[in-house]
Protein backbone atom coordinates (compact mmCIF):
# COMPACT_ATOMS: atom_id res chain seq x y z
CA UNK A 1 0.00 0.00 0.00
CA UNK A 2 3.02 2.27 0.34
CA UNK A 3 2.74 5.51 -1.60
CA UNK A 4 -0.87 4.93 -2.67
CA UNK A 5 -2.91 8.15 -3.09
CA UNK A 6 -0.13 10.30 -1.70
CA UNK A 7 0.30 8.51 1.61
CA UNK A 8 1.60 5.20 2.84
CA UNK A 9 0.79 2.92 5.73
CA UNK A 10 2.74 5.21 8.03
CA UNK A 11 0.00 7.81 7.64
CA UNK A 12 -2.34 5.80 9.80
CA UNK A 13 -0.33 6.00 12.98
CA UNK A 14 2.60 7.76 14.52
CA UNK A 15 4.04 11.24 14.14
CA UNK A 16 3.13 11.80 10.47
CA UNK A 17 -0.58 11.27 11.04
CA UNK A 18 -0.44 13.41 14.16
CA UNK A 19 1.13 16.26 12.17
CA UNK A 20 -1.65 16.06 9.58
CA UNK A 21 -4.29 16.20 12.28
CA UNK A 22 -2.60 19.17 13.94
CA UNK A 23 -2.37 20.97 10.58
CA UNK A 24 -6.09 20.64 9.94
CA UNK A 25 -5.84 17.68 7.55
CA UNK A 26 -8.13 14.67 7.74
CA UNK A 27 -7.84 12.25 10.65
CA UNK A 28 -7.33 9.02 8.71
CA UNK A 29 -7.53 6.85 11.80
CA UNK A 30 -10.97 8.26 12.53
CA UNK A 31 -12.10 8.03 8.88
CA UNK A 32 -11.14 4.38 8.52
CA UNK A 33 -12.54 3.56 11.95
CA UNK A 34 -15.85 5.03 10.76
CA UNK A 35 -15.73 2.94 7.56
CA UNK A 36 -15.05 -0.24 9.54
CA UNK A 37 -17.83 0.44 12.05
CA UNK A 38 -20.28 0.82 9.15
CA UNK A 39 -19.35 -2.60 7.78
CA UNK A 40 -16.93 -1.46 5.05
CA UNK A 41 -13.43 -2.90 4.77
CA UNK A 42 -10.94 -0.01 4.37
CA UNK A 43 -8.56 -2.22 2.41
CA UNK A 44 -11.35 -3.06 -0.03
CA UNK A 45 -11.98 0.66 -0.48
CA UNK A 46 -8.27 1.18 -1.14
CA UNK A 47 -8.33 -1.51 -3.82
CA UNK A 48 -11.38 0.05 -5.49
CA UNK A 49 -9.90 3.53 -5.33
CA UNK A 50 -6.67 2.27 -6.89
CA UNK A 51 -8.55 1.29 -10.06
CA UNK A 52 -10.59 4.34 -11.16
CA UNK A 53 -11.60 2.66 -14.44
CA UNK A 54 -13.34 -0.24 -12.69
CA UNK A 55 -17.14 -0.05 -12.15
CA UNK A 56 -18.06 1.71 -8.93
CA UNK A 57 -20.59 -1.03 -8.17
CA UNK A 58 -18.40 -4.09 -7.87
CA UNK A 59 -19.92 -7.31 -9.19
CA UNK A 60 -17.96 -9.24 -6.58
CA UNK A 61 -19.33 -7.05 -3.77
CA UNK A 62 -22.88 -7.41 -5.08
CA UNK A 63 -22.51 -11.18 -5.18
CA UNK A 64 -21.04 -11.36 -1.68
CA UNK A 65 -23.64 -9.06 -0.09
CA UNK A 66 -26.66 -10.56 -1.84
CA UNK A 67 -25.57 -14.15 -1.16
CA UNK A 68 -24.98 -13.30 2.48
CA UNK A 69 -28.54 -11.97 2.73
CA UNK A 70 -29.92 -14.98 0.89
CA UNK A 71 -28.06 -17.39 3.19
CA UNK A 72 -30.27 -16.29 6.10
CA UNK A 73 -33.31 -17.88 4.42
CA UNK A 74 -33.75 -21.61 3.71
CA UNK A 75 -33.14 -22.55 0.09
CA UNK A 76 -34.44 -25.62 -1.70
CA UNK A 77 -32.77 -27.15 -4.76
CA UNK A 78 -34.68 -27.63 -8.00
CA UNK A 79 -35.67 -31.28 -8.38
CA UNK A 80 -36.97 -33.35 -11.27
CA UNK A 81 -40.57 -32.89 -10.12
CA UNK A 82 -40.07 -29.12 -10.06
CA UNK A 83 -38.76 -29.23 -13.61
CA UNK A 84 -41.69 -31.32 -14.81
CA UNK A 85 -44.30 -29.07 -13.18
CA UNK A 86 -42.59 -25.91 -14.45
CA UNK A 87 -42.35 -27.27 -17.98
CA UNK A 88 -46.04 -28.17 -17.92
CA UNK A 89 -47.11 -24.75 -16.61
CA UNK A 90 -44.97 -22.83 -19.08
CA UNK A 91 -46.20 -25.06 -21.90
CA UNK A 92 -49.80 -24.16 -21.07
CA UNK A 93 -48.86 -20.50 -20.61
CA UNK A 94 -47.19 -20.24 -24.00
CA UNK A 95 -50.07 -21.99 -25.75
CA UNK A 96 -52.54 -19.50 -24.29
CA UNK A 97 -50.22 -16.54 -24.94
CA UNK A 98 -50.04 -17.35 -28.65
CA UNK A 99 -53.58 -15.97 -28.82
CA UNK A 100 -52.78 -12.89 -26.71
CA UNK A 101 -49.62 -11.44 -28.28
CA UNK A 102 -47.74 -11.54 -31.56
CA UNK A 103 -44.42 -11.84 -29.74
CA UNK A 104 -43.39 -15.51 -30.14
CA UNK A 105 -41.99 -17.70 -27.39
CA UNK A 106 -38.28 -18.44 -27.31
CA UNK A 107 -37.10 -21.87 -28.36
CA UNK A 108 -37.72 -24.35 -25.54
CA UNK A 109 -34.74 -25.50 -23.47
CA UNK A 110 -34.26 -27.51 -20.31
CA UNK A 111 -33.81 -24.30 -18.28
CA UNK A 112 -37.46 -23.97 -17.28
CA UNK A 113 -36.91 -23.74 -13.51
CA UNK A 114 -34.33 -22.09 -11.30
CA UNK A 115 -33.37 -21.88 -7.65
CA UNK A 116 -33.16 -18.64 -5.72
CA UNK A 117 -29.37 -18.71 -6.04
CA UNK A 118 -29.61 -19.33 -9.79
CA UNK A 119 -31.76 -16.24 -10.26
CA UNK A 120 -29.56 -14.12 -8.02
CA UNK A 121 -26.33 -15.01 -9.82
CA UNK A 122 -27.84 -14.60 -13.29
CA UNK A 123 -29.41 -11.21 -12.52
CA UNK A 124 -26.39 -9.52 -10.91
CA UNK A 125 -24.73 -8.25 -14.14
CA UNK A 126 -28.01 -6.68 -15.23
CA UNK A 127 -28.50 -4.92 -11.90
CA UNK A 128 -24.90 -3.70 -11.92
CA UNK A 129 -25.13 -2.27 -15.43
CA UNK A 130 -28.52 -0.66 -14.85
CA UNK A 131 -27.62 1.14 -11.61
CA UNK A 132 -23.94 1.95 -12.22
CA UNK A 133 -24.92 5.43 -13.56
CA UNK A 134 -26.55 6.21 -10.21
CA UNK A 135 -23.34 5.37 -8.36
CA UNK A 136 -21.37 7.53 -10.81
CA UNK A 137 -23.74 10.43 -10.26
CA UNK A 138 -23.55 10.23 -6.47
CA UNK A 139 -19.78 9.81 -6.52
CA UNK A 140 -19.45 12.76 -8.87
CA UNK A 141 -21.57 14.92 -6.59
CA UNK A 142 -19.44 13.97 -3.58
CA UNK A 143 -16.24 14.71 -5.51
CA UNK A 144 -17.59 18.14 -6.47
CA UNK A 145 -18.25 18.96 -2.83
CA UNK A 146 -14.74 17.89 -1.84
CA UNK A 147 -13.20 19.90 -4.67
CA UNK A 148 -15.05 23.02 -3.50
CA UNK A 149 -13.92 22.64 0.11
CA UNK A 150 -11.39 25.03 1.74
CA UNK A 151 -8.65 22.37 1.45
CA UNK A 152 -9.41 21.54 -2.17
CA UNK A 153 -5.78 21.82 -3.29
CA UNK A 154 -4.24 20.04 -0.33
CA UNK A 155 -2.40 16.72 -0.83
CA UNK A 156 -4.54 15.20 1.92
CA UNK A 157 -7.71 15.80 -0.10
CA UNK A 158 -6.07 14.38 -3.22
CA UNK A 159 -5.52 11.23 -1.20
CA UNK A 160 -8.94 10.91 0.37
CA UNK A 161 -11.08 11.84 -2.67
CA UNK A 162 -10.68 8.50 -4.54
CA UNK A 163 -11.40 6.61 -1.34
CA UNK A 164 -14.56 8.60 -0.62
CA UNK A 165 -15.63 8.01 -4.23
CA UNK A 166 -15.09 4.27 -3.78
CA UNK A 167 -17.02 4.46 -0.51
CA UNK A 168 -20.04 5.90 -2.34
CA UNK A 169 -19.94 3.00 -4.78
CA UNK A 170 -19.66 0.54 -1.90
CA UNK A 171 -22.60 2.17 -0.13
CA UNK A 172 -24.86 1.74 -3.16
CA UNK A 173 -23.54 -1.79 -3.72
CA UNK A 174 -24.49 -2.59 -0.12
CA UNK A 175 -28.03 -1.28 -0.55
CA UNK A 176 -28.43 -2.96 -3.94
CA UNK A 177 -26.94 -6.26 -2.80
CA UNK A 178 -29.33 -6.53 0.14
CA UNK A 179 -32.27 -5.66 -2.11
CA UNK A 180 -31.28 -8.33 -4.64
CA UNK A 181 -30.92 -10.87 -1.85
CA UNK A 182 -34.41 -9.97 -0.61
CA UNK A 183 -35.82 -10.16 -4.14
CA UNK A 184 -34.37 -13.65 -4.56
CA UNK A 185 -36.58 -14.86 -1.72
CA UNK A 186 -39.78 -13.65 -3.39
CA UNK A 187 -39.54 -13.48 -7.20
CA UNK A 188 -41.57 -16.27 -8.81
CA UNK A 189 -39.83 -16.20 -12.18
CA UNK A 190 -36.68 -14.98 -13.88
CA UNK A 191 -38.46 -11.88 -15.21
CA UNK A 192 -40.88 -11.37 -12.32
CA UNK A 193 -39.40 -7.97 -11.42
CA UNK A 194 -40.75 -6.71 -14.79
CA UNK A 195 -37.42 -5.09 -15.65
CA UNK A 196 -35.26 -6.29 -18.56
CA UNK A 197 -32.24 -7.57 -16.66
CA UNK A 198 -31.12 -10.34 -18.99
CA UNK A 199 -29.54 -10.35 -22.42
CA UNK A 200 -30.03 -13.02 -25.06
CA UNK A 201 -26.98 -15.08 -24.14
CA UNK A 202 -26.86 -18.65 -22.78
CA UNK A 203 -25.67 -17.34 -19.40
CA UNK A 204 -28.29 -14.59 -18.99
CA UNK A 205 -31.12 -15.58 -21.29
CA UNK A 206 -34.42 -13.72 -21.35
CA UNK A 207 -36.18 -17.09 -21.55
CA UNK A 208 -39.04 -17.72 -19.12
CA UNK A 209 -38.06 -19.65 -15.99
CA UNK A 210 -40.02 -20.35 -12.83
CA UNK A 211 -38.70 -20.43 -9.28
CA UNK A 212 -40.67 -23.30 -7.66
CA UNK A 213 -39.78 -22.54 -4.04
CA UNK A 214 -41.04 -18.97 -4.30
CA UNK A 215 -44.19 -20.00 -6.18
CA UNK A 216 -45.10 -22.31 -3.30
CA UNK A 217 -44.47 -19.43 -0.89
CA UNK A 218 -46.61 -17.06 -3.00
CA UNK A 219 -49.50 -19.54 -2.92
CA UNK A 220 -49.49 -20.05 0.85
CA UNK A 221 -52.76 -19.12 2.55
CA UNK A 222 -54.67 -18.44 -0.67
CA UNK A 223 -56.80 -21.60 -0.65
CA UNK A 224 -56.39 -21.76 -4.43
CA UNK A 225 -55.14 -24.91 -6.18
CA UNK A 226 -51.37 -24.68 -6.58
CA UNK A 227 -51.72 -25.72 -10.22
CA UNK A 228 -53.77 -22.59 -10.95
CA UNK A 229 -51.32 -20.40 -9.10
CA UNK A 230 -48.42 -21.89 -11.03
CA UNK A 231 -50.12 -21.38 -14.41
CA UNK A 232 -51.10 -17.80 -13.53
CA UNK A 233 -47.54 -16.90 -12.57
CA UNK A 234 -46.17 -18.82 -15.56
CA UNK A 235 -48.29 -16.72 -17.94
CA UNK A 236 -46.95 -13.50 -16.46
CA UNK A 237 -43.40 -14.83 -16.57
CA UNK A 238 -43.69 -16.04 -20.17
CA UNK A 239 -45.32 -12.76 -21.25
CA UNK A 240 -42.47 -10.77 -19.67
CA UNK A 241 -39.88 -12.98 -21.36
CA UNK A 242 -41.52 -12.51 -24.77
CA UNK A 243 -41.68 -8.73 -24.36
CA UNK A 244 -38.07 -8.36 -23.23
CA UNK A 245 -36.74 -10.72 -25.90
CA UNK A 246 -38.30 -8.57 -28.62
CA UNK A 247 -37.52 -5.11 -27.21
CA UNK A 248 -33.71 -5.07 -26.95
CA UNK A 249 -33.75 -1.26 -26.68
CA UNK A 250 -35.81 -1.27 -23.49
CA UNK A 251 -32.98 -2.02 -21.04
CA UNK A 252 -30.92 0.86 -22.44
CA UNK A 253 -33.97 3.13 -22.31
CA UNK A 254 -34.39 2.48 -18.59
CA UNK A 255 -30.66 2.85 -17.98
CA UNK A 256 -30.65 6.18 -19.84
CA UNK A 257 -33.35 7.48 -17.50
CA UNK A 258 -31.30 6.42 -14.48
CA UNK A 259 -28.22 8.04 -16.07
CA UNK A 260 -30.10 11.32 -16.54
CA UNK A 261 -31.20 11.18 -12.91
CA UNK A 262 -27.69 10.40 -11.67
CA UNK A 263 -26.14 13.16 -13.77
CA UNK A 264 -28.32 15.72 -12.02
CA UNK A 265 -27.40 14.76 -8.45
CA UNK A 266 -26.00 17.69 -6.47
CA UNK A 267 -25.08 17.82 -2.81
CA UNK A 268 -26.14 21.02 -1.03
CA UNK A 269 -23.95 21.06 2.06
CA UNK A 270 -25.90 23.92 3.67
CA UNK A 271 -29.14 21.98 3.27
CA UNK A 272 -27.57 18.78 4.58
CA UNK A 273 -26.17 20.63 7.59
CA UNK A 274 -29.61 22.05 8.32
CA UNK A 275 -31.20 18.59 7.98
CA UNK A 276 -28.51 17.06 10.19
CA UNK A 277 -29.04 19.65 12.92
CA UNK A 278 -32.79 19.03 12.92
CA UNK A 279 -32.22 15.26 12.91
CA UNK A 280 -29.88 15.48 15.89
CA UNK A 281 -32.37 17.60 17.79
CA UNK A 282 -35.12 15.05 17.14
CA UNK A 283 -32.87 12.07 17.93
CA UNK A 284 -32.96 10.65 14.38
CA UNK A 285 -29.21 11.16 14.04
CA UNK A 286 -26.63 10.45 16.72
CA UNK A 287 -23.19 11.67 15.68
CA UNK A 288 -21.56 9.51 18.37
CA UNK A 289 -22.94 6.40 16.62
CA UNK A 290 -21.42 5.84 13.13
CA UNK A 291 -24.19 3.39 12.25
CA UNK A 292 -26.62 6.28 12.61
CA UNK A 293 -25.12 7.93 9.53
CA UNK A 294 -25.67 4.82 7.43
CA UNK A 295 -29.26 4.54 8.68
CA UNK A 296 -29.88 8.20 7.89
CA UNK A 297 -28.58 7.82 4.34
CA UNK A 298 -30.60 4.65 3.73
CA UNK A 299 -33.72 6.37 5.02
CA UNK A 300 -33.23 9.24 2.58
CA UNK A 301 -32.65 11.79 5.35
CA UNK A 302 -30.09 13.70 3.30
CA UNK A 303 -31.80 13.32 -0.07
CA UNK A 304 -31.22 16.48 -2.14
CA UNK A 305 -34.03 18.33 -3.85
CA UNK A 306 -34.64 17.10 -7.38
CA UNK A 307 -33.89 19.26 -10.38
CA UNK A 308 -36.34 19.63 -13.25
CA UNK A 309 -34.17 17.29 -15.32
CA UNK A 310 -34.25 14.66 -12.58
CA UNK A 311 -38.01 14.92 -12.23
CA UNK A 312 -38.33 14.41 -15.98
CA UNK A 313 -36.07 11.36 -15.77
CA UNK A 314 -38.18 9.85 -13.00
CA UNK A 315 -41.41 10.49 -14.92
CA UNK A 316 -39.87 8.75 -17.94
CA UNK A 317 -38.76 5.82 -15.78
CA UNK A 318 -42.10 5.52 -13.97
CA UNK A 319 -43.98 5.45 -17.28
CA UNK A 320 -41.69 2.77 -18.69
CA UNK A 321 -42.12 0.53 -15.64
CA UNK A 322 -45.89 1.10 -15.53
CA UNK A 323 -46.29 0.42 -19.26
CA UNK A 324 -44.38 -2.86 -18.91
CA UNK A 325 -46.54 -3.99 -16.00
CA UNK A 326 -49.71 -2.77 -17.70
CA UNK A 327 -48.92 -4.67 -20.89
CA UNK A 328 -48.23 -7.85 -18.90
CA UNK A 329 -51.55 -7.41 -17.08
CA UNK A 330 -53.45 -6.89 -20.32
CA UNK A 331 -51.83 -9.82 -22.14
CA UNK A 332 -52.36 -12.12 -19.15
CA UNK A 333 -56.06 -11.22 -18.98
CA UNK A 334 -56.52 -12.00 -22.67
CA UNK A 335 -54.54 -15.24 -22.42
CA UNK A 336 -56.46 -16.53 -19.43
CA UNK A 337 -59.94 -15.56 -20.69
CA UNK A 338 -62.24 -17.95 -18.77
CA UNK A 339 -59.70 -20.73 -18.39
CA UNK A 340 -58.68 -20.20 -14.74
CA UNK A 341 -61.59 -20.23 -12.24
CA UNK A 342 -59.51 -18.37 -9.65
CA UNK A 343 -58.15 -15.70 -11.99
CA UNK A 344 -60.04 -12.87 -10.28
CA UNK A 345 -58.73 -13.81 -6.85
CA UNK A 346 -55.19 -14.29 -8.17
CA UNK A 347 -55.21 -10.89 -9.89
CA UNK A 348 -56.50 -9.21 -6.74
CA UNK A 349 -53.79 -10.88 -4.66
CA UNK A 350 -51.15 -9.65 -7.10
CA UNK A 351 -52.49 -6.07 -7.04
CA UNK A 352 -52.67 -6.05 -3.25
CA UNK A 353 -49.11 -7.28 -2.83
CA UNK A 354 -47.84 -4.90 -5.47
CA UNK A 355 -49.57 -1.96 -3.75
CA UNK A 356 -47.97 -2.74 -0.40
CA UNK A 357 -44.49 -2.08 -1.78
CA UNK A 358 -42.94 -5.06 -3.42
CA UNK A 359 -39.15 -5.45 -3.00
CA UNK A 360 -38.67 -3.95 -6.47
CA UNK A 361 -40.70 -0.91 -5.49
CA UNK A 362 -38.70 -0.55 -2.29
CA UNK A 363 -35.43 -0.75 -4.23
CA UNK A 364 -36.32 2.11 -6.56
CA UNK A 365 -37.87 4.11 -3.71
CA UNK A 366 -34.65 3.84 -1.68
CA UNK A 367 -32.17 4.53 -4.46
CA UNK A 368 -34.13 6.94 -6.66
CA UNK A 369 -37.05 8.15 -4.60
CA UNK A 370 -39.36 6.61 -7.22
CA UNK A 371 -42.57 4.81 -6.40
CA UNK A 372 -44.77 3.63 -9.27
CA UNK A 373 -48.27 4.33 -8.03
CA UNK A 374 -50.95 1.62 -8.18
CA UNK A 375 -53.12 4.15 -10.03
CA UNK A 376 -50.49 4.52 -12.76
CA UNK A 377 -50.30 0.75 -13.13
CA UNK A 378 -54.08 0.53 -13.51
CA UNK A 379 -54.11 3.37 -16.04
CA UNK A 380 -51.43 1.66 -18.14
CA UNK A 381 -53.25 -1.69 -18.06
CA UNK A 382 -56.42 0.10 -19.20
CA UNK A 383 -54.42 1.90 -21.89
CA UNK A 384 -53.19 -1.36 -23.43
CA UNK A 385 -56.67 -2.85 -23.24
CA UNK A 386 -58.14 0.13 -25.10
CA UNK A 387 -55.31 0.07 -27.67
CA UNK A 388 -56.01 -3.61 -28.32
CA UNK A 389 -59.71 -2.85 -28.75
CA UNK A 390 -58.99 0.01 -31.16
CA UNK A 391 -56.27 -1.43 -33.40
CA UNK A 392 -55.85 -5.12 -32.49
CA UNK A 393 -53.10 -7.28 -31.01
CA UNK A 394 -50.54 -6.90 -33.76
CA UNK A 395 -50.58 -3.11 -33.90
CA UNK A 396 -50.71 -2.97 -30.11
CA UNK A 397 -47.46 -4.93 -29.88
CA UNK A 398 -45.87 -2.89 -32.67
CA UNK A 399 -45.97 0.00 -30.21
CA UNK A 400 -42.93 -1.59 -28.55
CA UNK A 401 -40.79 -1.20 -31.66
CA UNK A 402 -39.70 2.29 -30.63
CA UNK A 403 -39.98 4.48 -27.55
CA UNK A 404 -41.46 7.23 -29.71
CA UNK A 405 -44.57 5.07 -30.20
CA UNK A 406 -45.24 4.80 -26.46
CA UNK A 407 -47.52 7.23 -24.60
CA UNK A 408 -46.69 9.86 -22.03
CA UNK A 409 -48.74 10.20 -18.86
CA UNK A 410 -50.94 12.82 -20.55
CA UNK A 411 -51.71 10.45 -23.43
CA UNK A 412 -53.35 7.91 -21.13
CA UNK A 413 -56.53 9.97 -20.73
CA UNK A 414 -57.52 9.86 -24.42
CA UNK A 415 -56.26 6.71 -26.12
CA UNK A 416 -58.06 7.31 -29.43
CA UNK A 417 -56.60 10.81 -29.76
CA UNK A 418 -53.13 9.45 -29.01
CA UNK A 419 -53.45 6.70 -31.61
CA UNK A 420 -54.75 9.14 -34.23
CA UNK A 421 -51.74 11.36 -33.62
CA UNK A 422 -49.18 8.56 -33.99
CA UNK A 423 -50.62 6.29 -36.69
CA UNK A 424 -49.70 7.15 -40.27
CA UNK A 425 -52.75 6.59 -42.52
CA UNK A 426 -52.43 4.07 -45.36
CA UNK A 427 -53.75 6.64 -47.84
CA UNK A 428 -51.67 9.80 -47.74
CA UNK A 429 -53.40 11.47 -50.71
CA UNK A 430 -55.51 13.61 -48.43
CA UNK A 431 -52.38 15.21 -47.00
CA UNK A 432 -51.12 16.42 -50.37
Amino acid sequence: MSGTFGFGTGDFDGEENENKQNSGGPDFNEIFSQFASMGFNPQTLFAAAANPLAPLISLESLREISRKFLSTAPELPVGDLDLAKSEEALGIANTWLDQATVFPASAATSLVAASRRDWLDASLPGWQKMLEPLAEGMAGALTSVLNESPVANSPELAGITPIMRAFMGSLIASQLGQSIGQLATSVTGANDVAIPLFSNTPETSTQARLIPQNIDLWAQGLEIPIEEVRIFLAIREAASARLFAHTPWLAQYIQDAITAYGRGIRIDMASIQDQAERAMESGELDITNPQSLSVAINAGLFKPEQSAAQEAALIKLEMALALIEGWIDNVTTIAVANRLPSYGALSETLRRRRATKSPTQQLFATLLGLEVSPRKLRECATFWSEVESEIGLELRDQRWEDAALLPTANDLVDVKKFLDSTIVPDDLSGLI
